[in-house]
């Protein structure tokens, strides 16, 4: 009778792990975690008895303190708190999953050849820079000015998400199409943070970054695999590119087209060693053991041997891109969430995404028509040029309706949207930024959110009119 609480407890705990794996398993997974932290983030910035303690924990100083010989006092990394170590650190590992992403795509995916590319990366193309234009006309000599690069991205999460809970109301082709768009669009964001959203550099410590990169590239092309070799660098260039100017996630960009996409053991050899430690386990057995046990010593020392070649034999690109998925996915982009979504809300004019300060301009306004807009617009109209122009092919059994009804759903921003927004306005006074900067991110929640209604909106609609015919 004892035992049948702790067998309940035991029970209860491998249901839950089990529902665990089931969820976290759905594509649309991230997206319902990623809203909801951004809820409660919401919450947490403006209810009265949680937003000093919010604010008070995100400005927590996270840096080392150490006296300098000559009595200087020295903090390292300068400035990190608890919000710019999720937004430099922790995002730094996001981008390095993404550049992994992008390089596994370009080898053997949906951008390995040109005619697979081709499609896609205008179409994303063409969905950067409609929004940009967008939000440029609107904002064109007013302080927000320099924002434009906020509407300009797709989130993968969200758009993929929607499209695996819409099931087969979109072909397969279009499902292929978005997400190869999304990773092209990723990367066109990455330029832009790069080259746009850095600080003042300096020359003398980003030499320094591409003397090390250099380095590694040849060490990578003389074959060496072994990871401590790639993360120690990697630690170091980090650093340089923080102190440097150029946003220190771009770190993380680098090091994932740097580490190696060749494993340590080639096929044959995987097979020739794989052969030799069966042949031995079966040659053990019974050794050391009277009653047949298994495995015995020299199968232990086997097996872990197996365990060693198996592992070299696949490369260090796709173990870390496996590795860190779940991490980056359920932890990391929710944490991004909690510390970026949550806005103080001090009026309802927050909300009025059509208002144009006279000060300020219309950051809200140009975000909106950005992503609800000029996403699907410039995605449609690069992805029509492209296939008149023959410079494209129209992916299998679409129809042009379904093609601008998923194009909608490349105006759900979110991640990348909300990122380039904490990098934005710092031309401007402090004040002015954080109120540019909270301003940008209730118009991305809501611009993403109605790109994701109405995208999802006119695919129900499209499909069943075609279903008709």
């Amino acid at each position: 009778m004892r035992l049948f609480p702790i067998y309940t407890w035991t029970k209860g705990i491998r249901n839950f792990d089990h529902r665990r794996r089931k969820f976290s398993n759905q594509p649309w997974a991230q997206g319902v975690i990623l809203l909801a932290c951004v809820v409660v983030a919401m919450l947490l910035a403006n209810l009265p008895f949680t937003k000093e303690l919010y604010h008070s924990i995100l400005e927590t100083k996270l840096s080392l303190f150490f006296k300098t010989p000559g009595g200087q006092d020295v903090w390292f990394p300068k400035g990190m708190t608890v919000e710019s170590f999720i937004n430099d650190i922790l995002m730094t590992v996001f981008f390095f999953t993404v550049g992994l992403e992008i390089r596994r795509e370009m080898k053997n995916g949906e951008l390995s050849s040109v005619k697979k590319a081709l499609m896609p990366v205008i179409a994303a193309f063409g969905g950067v820079v409609a929004p940009a234009l967008i939000f440029t006309l609107v904002n064109h000599g007013t302080a927000a000015a320099s924002g434009w690069g906020i509407p300009t991205a797709t989130d993968i999460a969200f758009a993929v998400g929607i499209l695996s809970i819409l099931g087969d109301k979109v072909p397969v082709s279009l499902k292929v199409f978005l997400t190869a768009l999304a990773i092209a669009d990723d990367l066109i964001a990455i330029l832009v943070v790069a080259l746009f959203y850095g600080g003042t550099i300096n020359f003398g410590l980003l030499s320094i970054a591409i003397v090390l990169i250099v380095a590694i590239l040849i060490m990578n092309k003389l074959g060496e695999k072994r990871s401590w070799y790639y993360f120690i660098p990697a630690m170091v260039i980090w650093a340089l590119f923080y102190y440097s100017g150029i946003h220190s996630t771009m770190s993380g960009v680098v090091m994932a087209f740097l580490v190696p996409m060749t494993p340590r053991y080639n096929e044959a050899y995987f097979h020739r060693k794989r052969i030799q430690y069966i042949q031995r386990l079966n040659e053990y057995n019974g050794i050391e053991s009277t009653s047949g046990e298994f495995p015995n010593g020299p199968q232990r020392h086997c097996l872990r041997r197996m365990s060693v070649i198996s592992k070299g034999a696949i490369p260090m690109s796709y173990r870390l891109e496996h590795a860190l998925g779940p991490w980056v996915n359920f932890l990391i982009m929710p944490l991004f969430a909690l510390a970026n979504a949550g806005v103080e809300i001090p009026d309802v004019s927050y909300f009025n995404v059509f208002h144009i300060d006279p000060a300020l301009g219309g950051v809200s306004m140009g975000i909106f028509l950005g992503l609800l807009i000029g996403k699907p617009l410039g995605i449609s109209l690069a992805s029509f040029i492209a296939v008149k122009l023959k410079a494209g092919e129209m992916p299998a059994k679409a129809s042009w309706k379904m093609l601008i009804a998923v194009a909608c759903l490349g105006g759900i921003g979110f991640t990348m949207s909300i990122f380039v927004d904490t990098l934005s306005f710092g031309d401007q006074a402090p004040e002015i930024m954080s109120r540019l900067r909270d301003m940008g991110k209730v118009a991305v929640l809501m611009g993403s959110l109605c790109a994701g209604l109405l995208g999802s909106l006119l695919i129900s609609i499209i499909h069943k009119m075609e279903n008709r015919k």
